[in-house]
């Protein structure tokens, strides 16, 4: 290669990540994909290789995976059933989302021994785009189970904590070797052979054990968080006697044909007999009106995606509908957008505080007040912002939108069945139930204070984690006693 093809190949690869690599270790790792071998990852791996000590995921824990057999009725009942966890349960949160939980029947769950989940089991995420969430089973009901995208870790007695466990999968250093691990083209995930094969850094019983008593804390501090969030579903049925209420399901019922025609439906879903039930019900319980919609509202719109946009580039955060569920958003978005699309084409969805959010696509129906938005925020099209007049207190129309009420009026008015949505069109059909000014405001206020104490616990179990896995990662990078005085600091023991 003459000198001025040099300088020109030089200029072509610069800014490129390019790395070199054996032979050997290329066919070692039957791989040669540039995701096995990225930077970043072989780095942290290399550091991991110079610890005293290292063991396998297989030598620290028995490995299985869900269930692969075909089960009838798999989403059944939550009475007389058992709990059935699919990848979409393990969120990140460090606990079992309870939000859509399924069921199996107990028949099932006795042929499936080897996919049976017991307290402290952690469990893992290996197939899908979510590969790689972890969860710690701290408090698990009688009987559990999960289907084949979950991996099961059973941590061997006396040999490793699982929190300690946990803590060290759920941090960068495990993160980054799910990354390199996992495989796939239209369907990435982690084989158990390589989950086996994930290497675990090991430290001093004393360090591991104070890793797991932060990471113990951690999912206390948590299961706090998801009582107070009990205690916000609860607020608006307590106080209008409708705790109780259950919806029906007719298998037949019987329409006007003119109901069909003002609702430019012809679908049999949208007129089931829950959703009438559901409305009287509410007249039952001291409803004087149902207002529409439209009447409450000053703007209702929804985002968009910059035509050709790289959305790892730009100074805006770019919600989309992951990151709102019920009562609380995230301003954490790794996709951004530029500020001349938030001050131009997205101008009419800059967030503001005082905005509700409310999910379009997808798992539809969550609400969320903007509040102490941190600067430039915007969504995307799966995202819908309300703006609300004060007629009618704005937390308690949130507290509304997030009941089974409320969600049985966003079921009833979703098209499409494998990916609900709910269009623009759709939510001026909403309807929202006016009770005395009273009940209202005391509604609202209520589910404020419970949605704050909800907030300061999610915050506090997540600083708490954060902290067993910079704890990890500081014994790792410096040494045990650094990072033990660095748990000091943030995160003293609790006498």
């Amino acid at each position: 290669m003459s000198p001025f093809d040099a300088a020109r190949y030089a200029r072509l690869l610069k800014g490129l990540e390019a790395i070199e690599r054996p032979a050997s270790d290329v066919f070692s790792r039957e791989r040669m994909d540039s995701e096995a071998f990225a930077k970043a990852a072989l780095e942290l791996s290399a550091r991991l290789a110079k610890l005293p000590r290292v063991d396998a995921v297989s030598q620290v824990a028995a490995v299985s995976d869900g269930n692969h057999l075909s089960i009838a009725n798999e989403f059944g009942e939550a009475e007389g059933g058992v709990r059935y966890l699919r990848g979409q349960d393990i969120n990140g949160a460090m606990m079992l989302d309870d939000r859509n939980p399924v069921f199996i029947p107990e028949s099932e769950y006795d042929k499936l021994a080897r996919s049976h989940i017991f307290r402290d089991d952690v469990l893992i995420t290996i197939v899908g785009a979510n590969t790689g969430q972890t969860a710690l089973v701290d408090a698990a009901p009688e009987k559990l189970t999960a289907n084949c995208k979950l991996g099961i870790l059973r941590a061997k007695r006396g040999v490793i904590a699982p929190a300690y466990l946990h803590a060290f999968l759920a941090g960068r250093y495990g993160q980054s070797q799910v990354l390199s691990a996992k495989r796939g083209g239209g369907q990435m995930g982690l084989i158990l052979p390589d989950l086996k094969a994930l290497a675990i850094a090991r430290f001093s019983e004393k360090f591991e054990a104070r890793v797991a008593y932060v990471s113990i804390l951690a999912h206390q501090t948590n299961r706090e968080r998801q009582a107070h969030f009990g205690g916000v579903e609860a607020v608006l049925l307590t106080a209008l006697g409708l705790g109780a209420w259950r919806a029906p399901e007719s298998l037949s019922y019987v329409r006007q044909s003119s109901e069909a025609f003002s609702a430019a439906r012809l679908d049999a879903e949208h007129f089931q007999e829950k959703f009438y039930s559901a409305r009287q019900a509410l007249l039952d319980a001291g409803a004087k009106r149902f207002v529409p919609l439209p009447e409450l509202l000053i703007a209702l719109t929804n985002g968009h995606t910059p035509l050709r946009h790289d959305l790892n580039v730009g100074d805006v955060p770019f919600l989309c509908a992951e990151h709102v569920t019920d009562f609380n958003m995230s301003y954490e978005s790794d996709k951004r957008i530029l500020l001349e699309h938030h001050h131009g084409e997205l101008a009419r969805t800059a967030l503001r505080d005082g905005d509700v959010l409310f999910t379009i696509k997808g798992r539809v129906g969550n609400a969320a007040i903007a509040e102490r938005v941190p600067g430039p925020v915007n969504i995307n099209q799966d995202v819908g912002l309300l703006r609300f007049t004060d007629e009618l207190p704005l937390w308690y129309i949130v507290a509304y939108l997030n009941c089974q009420f409320g969600k049985l009026q966003s079921e009833k008015m979703a098209t499409g069945a494998i990916n609900p949505f709910l269009g623009l069109f759709s939510i001026r059909q909403f309807e929202v139930p006016e009770f005395d000014r009273g009940v209202m405001e005391d509604i609202a206020r209520r589910t404020q204070r419970f949605v704050s104490k909800t907030r300061e616990a999610s915050q506090r179990a997540t600083q708490l984690l954060d902290a067993a896995k910079r704890a990890v990662e500081i014994a790792i990078e410096d040494s045990e006693a650094a990072a033990l005085a660095y748990l000091d600091r943030v995160a003293p023991r609790v006498h």
